[in-house]
């Protein structure tokens, strides 16, 4: 998107995702005054304040009334409370909705919102740092234009990936929106075990982090995959050898498929009970 070309970007609600997509944004090359967000927390509007001279307020009006592409940025619970008085502004403004909110399907928010062109995205927390990964999901009224625009906004704070069907989101929460927290558990445990072995608590820590940096980082690069990376680094009758034996025996992979299966089957039945038939019952 180049200054000349720049839609204007609305956000309701200035939570932490929100910052970092409009410092993203602006870091890109969005012009500040092109970003309108609104939120209650003068608190979050300052602190979005610091990136540059958006445009700030707590009326959600006037963002639909400015907005391009509206982000929806607030809490799942809170959405049907904000966007049901917003629907016939909507309906007069057509903006392109972008939802953020975790567990609402593009059927629910439709609900409250009417039909109109709805990209729903799920984030994950690195995008706090610019290295996050985003999925997306259109609904049939979203143009080639539309895609780019949502795609735009998402690239801000890191990778971008499309899916067909919006079912898949839950395997995308499941890997992706949820999997930092596995990764920082991993970290965690091999803190924890550098300790037991006799290192102090900081340096167990710094090279816990910088291992995991280097091998996200070597498979990301490399191009190799990554249990053709693990197989490189471990020798027959080796520590590495010895210590992914004690994995194996405790059914490593197992274990990971039965947790990410856990967490995809739970953003199956949040998003059961977000709809807002369920809510209305």
């Amino acid at each position: 998107m180049t200054s000349e070309q720049a839609l204007t970007i609305g956000f309701i609600g200035g939570g932490n995702m929100a910052r970092s997509l409009v410092g993203g944004l602006i870091q890109a090359g969005q012009d500040a005054a092109t970003i309108h967000v609104s939120d209650p927390s003068s608190a979050a509007r300052e602190a979005i304040g610091r990136l540059g001279n958006v445009k700030l307020g707590e009326d959600n009006d006037a963002v639909v009334d400015a907005a391009d592409v509206l982000v929806l940025a607030v809490k799942p619970q809170a959405m049907g409370s904000v966007l049901a008085p917003l629907a016939d502004r909507l309906a007069q403004r057509r903006p392109l909705l972008l939802s953020i909110a975790a567990g609402l399907t593009t059927s629910a928010l439709q609900t409250w919102a009417g039909p109109l062109p709805l990209v729903r995205c799920m984030p994950n927390t690195p995008a706090l740092v610019g290295a996050g990964m985003s999925v997306l999901y259109a609904t049939a009224a979203v143009d080639a234009a539309g895609r780019e625009a949502a795609a735009t906004v998402m690239r801000s704070a890191g990778e971008v990936r499309w899916v067909e069907q919006e079912a898949e989101l839950d395997a995308v929460t499941a890997v992706s929106g949820s999997g930092p927290a596995y990764f920082f558990h991993m970290m965690e445990a091999m803190i924890a075990a550098g300790v037991e072995q006799g290192l102090d608590a900081e340096t167990s820590q710094a090279l816990v982090l910088q291992t995991a940096l280097g091998a996200a980082r070597m498979a990301r690069e490399s191009g190799t995959d990554p249990g053709e990376l693990r197989r490189q680094v471990t020798s027959p009758g080796g520590t590495t050898a010895a210590a992914l034996g004690v994995f194996a025996d405790g059914d490593l992979m197992g274990l990971v498929s039965r947790a990410v299966a856990a967490a995809a089957a739970r953003s199956v039945t949040l998003a059961e009970e977000l709809d807002p038939s369920a809510l209305r019952s």
